[in-house]
């Protein structure tokens, strides 16, 4: 699976955080959550917190999987 790309956030003055993929807001974060959320893009690979946090990290090709011969009696 390709590493996660295009996520961006942004801290407001009110401590809200604004996580936007591909200039779409993907995640609005407030309190707690968006303080640990700073914590864990700072010490990690932001990329990849952000992708968790949002859950974006699932791209659609599941259906696709699915539904191909060697997979069609896994249900």
């Amino acid at each position: 699976m390709p590493a996660p790309a295009g996520f961006t956030w942004t801290a407001r003055a009110d401590g809200t955080v604004v996580v936007t993929h591909r200039g779409r807001k993907a995640a609005t974060l407030r309190g707690e959550r968006a303080a640990r959320f700073t914590e864990e893009v700072e010490a990690g690979d932001p990329q990849e917190v952000m992708a968790r946090w949002t859950g974006a990290y699932k791209f659609g090709n599941e259906r696709t999987a699915r539904e191909h011969p060697r997979n069609r009696g896994r249900r």
